[in-house]
């Protein structure tokens, strides 16, 4: 199975214009896969938008409540 930030990364072009619409290195993308890494929570909302929802914040972090942030911000995507 493809990982979403390699997913992410061919939506918007590369790993290179992720990184830079993130406004990271482009070595900080790719160590979001590496074991024990993670996409910072921060970022996984942009993540969504750059996708246009292809890749989802629950997808790069499961382990956020997502639905209860959605809730509270009164959104039902991050567009």
């Amino acid at each position: 199975m493809e990982h979403p930030v390699d997913r992410a990364a061919k939506v918007v072009g590369s790993k290179t214009a992720l990184a830079n619409a993130l406004g990271v290195t482009k070595a900080a993308v790719g160590q979001w896969k590496d074991e024990g890494r993670r996409v910072p929570a921060e970022h996984c909302p942009s993540i969504e938008r750059l996708t246009s929802g292809a890749v989802r914040c629950e997808e790069l972090r499961p382990d956020v409540a997502w639905d209860v942030l959605r809730a509270a911000a009164g959104e039902g995507a991050y567009e």
